[in-house]
């Protein structure tokens, strides 16, 4: 790795770093101010939700809609969109635009001509591409626990919300590393962002598919959301090994077989 060029991709990347985590962040502490209100309501609430589909709630963690009124329930199943969803989509576009951001600006030439080997410049990216997703999913971390202190009304599972935690944050590194292998597939020097948020969009609409309808649960398989354990008011809820082996085993292939394909690239000056 290049210690130049990691401050260098660090510094040009730092401000849609900042711009995502204070949209997620504020998203997050907007939804929660509404807890107290949702309690209030009850009553009407659980008429309207009455209305709706079995499997509506399902697809957002909760199988139960009495957990909907537990603090730690409805910020899981409120909050689901942001952190699973747009996160997903930061890191994806992210990592899927880093290494082809020098051909399609016309500056890959400047950066070859540094003396840096390949294995040197794809690691200084993938390194930046980790901090930038560990630092949004601690910032919201943090800033969705100070909400839930805030607005509870009763103690909730501080492990749950750390294993949560650790869910989203498994996802949104497996999304940086597709992005990456998206990237070196790629013969022609052009942005690929919308293809990428279209494929986060896509893989959640089929988990989301999968949860509603019975008879097509088992393509939620396809989605890698569907290793996500968001049922945080289960006895039993913690980390499940298959989940950490499926998103770290594919995070690791994925970015080594991006780099094995990055060093055999043909680079468009």
């Amino acid at each position: 790795m290049n210690s130049n060029l990691f401050f260098r991709e660090l510094r040009s990347n730092a401000v849609t770093l900042l711009i995502w985590t204070a949209v997620i962040t504020a998203l997050t502490a907007l939804t929660m101010s509404f807890y107290g209100v949702f309690l209030e309501n009850n009553q009407k609430i659980l008429a309207m939700i009455s209305i709706l589909p079995e499997g509506t709630l399902q697809f957002k963690g909760i199988s139960d809609v009495d957990d909907l009124f537990s603090v730690l329930g409805f910020y899981s199943a409120n909050n689901v969109i942001y952190m699973l969803v747009l996160g997903s989509i930061y890191s994806i576009v992210l990592s899927s635009g880093i290494l082809l951001r020098e051909e399609y600006n016309k500056t890959a030439e400047f950066l070859l001509a540094w003396p840096l080997t390949r294995g040197e410049i794809f690691f200084s990216k993938a390194a930046v591409v980790l901090l930038n997703v560990l630092v949004i999913n601690i910032v919201t971390a943090i800033a969705g626990y100070i909400t839930l202190e805030i607005v509870k009304r009763e103690p909730f599972s501080r492990d749950a919300f750390l294993v949560m935690t650790l869910y989203t944050l498994l996802l949104n590194l497996f999304f940086a590393s597709l992005g990456l292998f998206m990237s070196t597939l790629v013969k022609r020097a052009k942005p690929i962002t919308t293809l990428s948020i279209g494929l986060v969009l896509i893989l959640y609409f089929i988990f989301t598919i999968s949860n509603i309808t019975e008879s097509l649960s088992a393509i939620g398989y396809v989605s890698p959301y569907k290793f996500v354990n968001l049922d945080t008011l289960n006895p039993n809820y913690g980390i499940e090994f298959i989940s950490v082996l499926y998103f770290a085993g594919l995070t690791m292939l994925l970015t080594m077989t991006s780099f094995r394909l990055y060093r055999r690239k043909d680079i468009y000056l």
